[in-house]
């Protein structure tokens, strides 16, 4: 009989954070396949746990992925997790996931700690759903030109390194507004947590009200915008094309004509593209 691939969410910085059943599954298994050993050790000490661990990473995933599949072949059970939080979410497995499913091996999630779920708990923002949008790309332009997708009627979770969280803040509110509310929640579980709403126009100055802020790990999550209706789409796909060879006024201008929606607004979202 071939083993179980457990999918183990692990705490993102309190390690009482851990469930008992996570605890108990990675005491069981055979093999821990982790993100990085150094950061899983912690865990796995502060539990007294000596389950063998390997290396599973972006870097080696896809041959690791075939090693480990071998052994759920010969029978062994196995834990996946990553350095913190739910594998595969934002985070090295899902090749291994896949893999163990197309050799037929149960897959089994014990559910745990997420940050993108923790930040939604906390924002506030009443919706029936949301959208994960992990971490943007960090070329400023592919960066600016990602977030022009991102206008939507839900909230929107992202991911963001502290050396770049400045410049992602002056993008979202050059792309959103001042006046769009924006949750900023750092270091959640930590010792130094923080978890703030506020409008994108006060959040750089949130950043730089301590020098401490522009440290740690970041969940964003902006609000909700406004619903748009399939005329408002459309427009902007007209307009995203005409901007390929036109200048903003003109190509607000024959938006217009062509969609029936006023120029002034069709002019202000052109603006907004070009910047």
């Amino acid at each position: 009989m071939t083993g179980t691939l457990y999918v183990v969410a692990t705490p993102i910085g309190n390690l009482a954070d851990a469930s008992p059943r996570a605890i108990e599954t990675l005491r069981a298994v055979q093999v821990i396949a982790c993100e990085d050993t150094r950061t899983t050790r912690t865990l796995l000490a502060h539990y007294g746990i000596r389950a063998r661990t390997v290396a599973l990473h972006e870097h080696n995933e896809r041959a690791g992925a075939q090693k480990l599949i071998a052994e759920l072949r010969q029978g062994k059970n196995i834990a996946l997790v990553s350095d913190a939080g739910t594998p595969a979410l934002a985070d090295p497995g899902a090749w291994l996931v896949a893999e163990a499913h197309r050799a037929g091996i149960a897959v089994s999630p014990l559910p745990g700690p997420s940050a993108a779920a923790a930040a939604i708990s906390a924002c506030g923002f009443a919706a029936g759903r949301f959208l994960f949008a992990g971490f943007l790309p960090a070329q400023p332009a592919a960066r600016r030109k990602a977030l022009e997708a991102l206008d939507l009627p839900w909230p929107v979770v992202l991911y963001e390194a502290p050396h770049r969280i400045g410049a992602t803040l002056q993008d979202l509110q050059a792309r959103f507004g001042l006046e769009r509310e924006i949750v900023i929640a750092r270091e959640l579980s930590k010792k130094f947590e923080e978890v703030a709403r506020l409008p994108l126009g006060d959040a750089p100055g949130w950043l730089a009200a301590r020098a401490h802020r522009q440290q740690g790990e970041f969940v964003l999550v902006l609000a909700p915008g406004e619903e748009r209706t399939a005329e408002s789409i459309d427009a902007e796909r007209v307009l995203g094309v005409l901007l390929e060879a036109l200048a903003p006024s003109e190509a607000a201008k024959l938006a217009a004509r062509i969609t029936g929606l006023p120029k002034s607004e069709l002019y202000r979202r052109a603006l907004e593209r070009a910047k």
